[in-house]
This record gives C-alpha cells, sequence and structure tokens, in this order.
C-alpha cells in the first residue's frame, strides 16, 4: 500500500478533474451494479492485469450485481496483484491511471475489506485450533446412540418352542432399551481403513419382546443383539481394508461381520433405519453364522462396471484353538437349536463360513444378487444358495425380496433343507425428503421336520427424519404361527425407535 501511495501521490492534482470523482460515491450502493462506475473500473482492471482469473465461479462477467462484501474481495484480490507487481519491480507494467482507480476502490471499499480480512483471520485461528485440538491426524470417530421402547403381547394361554417346550404364560413387561457403537476409522494412505468399533448396550438380546416370545426362527430386534449387553463394553469390529489393485480391495482382520459386506439391501438391511425384525433384513438360512468373527473379504469390481464379486471367509472363534470346544458363539439362534450339543473344532479352519457372491448393479434403482454360503458348523457341513433383488420404480416406491434354499446335515432333526423368503415394498419421501416407509412379510424357516406349521412375520414401519443427525421410527410386527407352532396365538408386539448420529 505504501508503494502504491508513492505512485499516486504525484497524480493527486489531477484527481479532482478525473471524471471518476463526478460519480455517486461507492459507499452510498448497497449493491455494485454493472452500470456503476466502480463496476466498470472493476471489469477494466480485471481485463488488464488478469488479476480474476482464478476467481470462484468466474463470477464478474459484467452482467449482474453483485453484493459490497463481494466487490470488495474482488478490489481486495486486484489490489495484491498490482502490488505483486510492484514488489517484483515491474511498475512499467501497470498503468498510472489504474494506481488511481486502485487506490480510490480501496478508500471506498476499507472497511469491507477489513471486515474480510478479520473474518478471515478468525477462520484461520479456528482452523488452527481445530487441528490443534482434532482427535487425530489420520482417526475419525464417528457414533450412533439408538433408545428403543418396545412392548407386546400374544393371543392364547402360552406359547411353546419348536420342540414343544413353553417359552411363556403370560405378556413380558415393556422395556426401554439402549445400543451405543463408536467407530475409529483411520486411513494411512487415503485409500485404506482400519476399522475399530468399540460398542455396548442394554440387557443383550433379551431386551424386546419378541426375544421372549419368538427367539428361533428370527423375530427379535436385530439391532438389540449386536453390541454386548448389561452395561459391558465389547469391541465390534477390528479390521484393516485396502486396495490390492484398482477395483480389487481385500478386508482381514480378527473381528469382522458377513453381513457388512453379503446380502445388502437399499430397503432390507440396515435394522436401526429399515426393518427391526431379524430375518427380514437378510437371507436368514444363508447365515448360520451371524455375528463376528475372523476372516477375510475380498470386493471386486471389474472395470468399474455394473459387476461386483465378493467372496468371504469368516470364522467365529478364530481365536480358539480348541479342538472340541465348547461355550458361546456369535452364531444365529437356529444354529443352536439344529446343533444342540455346541460341540465342534472352533479356530480359523473348525467352524467356518465361505460366501461368494455375484452382484449386478446397472442403476440405482435395480440390483440383483446371487449368493452361495457354505461350510461347517459344530463339525456338521451346511450349504445355502440364495437371490437378492430390488427395484426402485417412479422415483417413490420399491418392491424388493429375497428367496433362500438350503441344507443341513446330522441336524437334531434329521438331515433338512429349510426355505426361506421375504418380500416388501417402501415408500420413499413420503412426508418430507428423507423420510421412507416399509410394508414386509416373509417365512424365515419353511421345513416339515420342525413343528406343524410355518411361521410368518409382518412388519410395518416408518422412519421419519428429524433433520441429520436424528431419526425417529415407528415400528410394527406380527408373528404368525410363531416357532412353526400351530397351537401358538399370534404375537404383537410395537417399538419407538430413536437413533441420533454424531
Amino acid at each position: 500500500m505504501g508503494e502504491i501511495q508513492k505512485y499516486t501521490e504525484e497524480f493527486s492534482n489531477s484527481k479532482s478533474n478525473d471524471p471518476i470523482t463526478q460519480q455517486i460515491p461507492v459507499y452510498q450502493l448497497d449493491d455494485i451494479l454493472p452500470s456503476d462506475w466502480a463496476y466498470e473500473a472493476l471489469i477494466s482492471l480485471r481485463d488488464r492485469y488478469d488479476c480474476l482469473s482464478g476467481y470462484p465461479d468466474n463470477t464478474y462477467r459484467g452482467n449482474r450485481a453483485i453484493t459490497r462484501y463481494e466487490f470488495a474481495a474482488a478490489v481486495n484480490a486486484c489490489w495484491e496483484t498490482i502490488e505483486s507487481f510492484l514488489a517484483e519491480n515491474q511498475a512499467e507494467l501497470i498503468q498510472q491511471d489504474d494506481l488511481i482507480v486502485i487506490e480510490r476502490l480501496i478508500q471506498d471499499f476499507q472497511v469491507e475489506i477489513a471486515n474480510l480480512k478479520a473474518r478471515t483471520e478468525g477462520l484461520e485461528n479456528r482452523v488452527d485450533a481445530l487441528e490443534a485440538q482434532q482427535f487425530s491426524t489420520t482417526t475419525k470417530l464417528s457414533g450412533q446412540t439408538i433408545f428403543a421402547v418396545n412392548a407386546g403381547g400374544f393371543d392364547g394361554d402360552r406359547l411353546i418352542d419348536p420342540n414343544g417346550i413353553e417359552l411363556a404364560d403370560e405378556n413380558p413387561q415393556a422395556t426401554f432399551l439402549y445400543r451405543v457403537a463408536l467407530d475409529f476409522d483411520t486411513s494411512f494412505r487415503g485409500t485404506d481403513l482400519l476399522k475399530l468399533r468399540v460398542d455396548t448396550g442394554s440387557n443383550g438380546f433379551i431386551d424386546n419382546a419378541t426375544a421372549i416370545l419368538e427367539p428361533n426362527f428370527g423375530s427379535i430386534l436385530d439391532f438389540s443383539k449386536r453390541p454386548p449387553g448389561d452395561d459391558d463394553f465389547g469391541i465390534g469390529r477390528a479390521f484393516y481394508s485396502f486396495q490390492v489393485v484398482e477395483n480389487l480391495s481385500l478386508s482381514i482382520g480378527p473381528l469382522i461381520e458377513a453381513l457388512d459386506y453379503i446380502d445388502n439391501n437399499s430397503y432390507a438391511d440396515l435394522s436401526f433405519r429399515d426393518f427391526s425384525t431379524e430375518n427380514l433384513v437378510y437371507n436368514y438360512v444363508a447365515f448360520p453364522v451371524n455375528g463376528i468373527g475372523g476372516g477375510a473379504v475380498l470386493e471386486w469390481n471389474p472395470g468399474g462396471s455394473a459387476f461386483n464379486l465378493r467372496a468371504l471367509y469368516i470364522a467365529p472363534d478364530s481365536a480358539n484353538p480348541s479342538q472340541n470346544g465348547q461355550g458361546p458363539l456369535p452364531v444365529s439362534v437356529f444354529t443352536s437349536l439344529l446343533y444342540s450339543d455346541g460341540r465342534g473344532s472352533r479356530g480359523l479352519f473348525g467352524f467356518h463360513q465361505g460366501m461368494v457372491e455375484f452382484e449386478y448393479n446397472p442403476s440405482s434403482r435395480f440390483s440383483l444378487r446371487l449368493l452361495y454360503s457354505g461350510g461347517k458348523v459344530f463339525s456338521r457341513n451346511f450349504d445355502a444358495v440364495g437371490v437378492n433383488f430390488e427395484w426402485g420404480f417412479s422415483g417413490k416406491f420399491a418392491v424388493f425380496g429375497r428367496y433362500g434354499y438350503s441344507s443341513y446335515d446330522d441336524t437334531d432333526f434329521g438331515d433338512i433343507n429349510p426355505n426361506y423368503w421375504m418380500a416388501g415394498i417402501s415408500g420413499l419421501d413420503v412426508l418430507q425428503e428423507g423420510d421412507r416407509l416399509g410394508v414386509a412379510v416373509g417365512q424365515p424357516f419353511v421345513v416339515d421336520e420342525i413343528g406343524n406349521s410355518t411361521q410368518t412375520n409382518l412388519e410395518v414401519f416408518y422412519n421419519y427424519v428429524v433433520n441429520d443427525n436424528i431419526q425417529i421410527s415407528p415400528v410394527l410386527q406380527v408373528v404368525f404361527d410363531p416357532s412353526n407352532q400351530k397351537s401358538n396365538g399370534t404375537i404383537f408386539t410395537g417399538t419407538l425407535r430413536t437413533v441420533f448420529y454424531f
């Protein structure tokens, strides 16, 4: 600024005769119009010194009004360009009349320029403070908390399980349950991910009515059984993902979950957002291992096309070297029903599940997935195949469904071939953008050898988006012929689910 003053002093006597000074003072203008002298002067400076070439959106084209603060930012940019010429001893490139103009503009907009500089300094200080106080330069922390009020009951005098053992002779009490998950996501190269999840919850999976009234074939609230219970903290995920080559990635770790990668569906997948009934959010008979374990996942998207291939291997007790271990495992409840002895080799290659999924996803509205699952549960073999589809139409509605066929050897009921199916419809943006309404029905375990009927599950939910961080959902669950027993009365439960994201 001092050098500009030096160059402009010698022209101060001529300023009073300059036509610029005869115009309306700029400080009296609210917005700067293309017809104003200041606007025309700035455009002239831009054309001569290219001082706005990098300005966002190239907005100064001489064809629209701009605010005083927009104009002040542009004046400041041209002043810095001209001053750089002076600092580099290139004053001969600057026309003397332009120095008079820029000085006049700076004087007229000195308040706005000072305010902009103060704001910029304030932002820089805030950025410095955030960088100094952030959790980590490589790790991001995110979380989710679920509150849910649940209550339910059943028709009739009592409920029995698939083996005829009494489950309940009275309705359970209403409950108020919660789940909390904290994700620590770390990236060392920008294309990799080290994930560590810490989670906790209330009273395990038995904190909701359907877990008491029908625990065997997936009627429970899915989100209630994922984290540890009784307020204990546990590690829910621990794995590392990285790109092997372009479009091919590998995830490996001691704590991964198959459902994070396989059998996803845009409308029936996340039990804290979509359906909460466990057997409606994944292919029930294809996941005898339903929980975390050690293993690896390979994901391939050849050429960035519409085709995806995923392969997964998981061992739910991979850290246990026992040849004939006993004790709880992260398996589906029906797996324990089929194999009541609970014995079998553990470790990385004992109790295990392998899965392959082929996906065709030509657009955001349609996806088709074909699934194979096989392995060894409690030292017996199993195999399953499945199909999963979704189709959105009219921009507001979608239909979706799954089917599964499986084979389980040497169960307590003999060699059996359970079938599974579910289908539903979802409405999007019903009352406002982001909301979704869902209705789905399914039969989780269609098999003649267990019980004398086939259980049918129905769920209706509405997910209301309060804002980016809060969602509230009323959920209604109905279970017909629970536990595949015709003598069992119908179960009705209701849940008010609230999810907080941070």
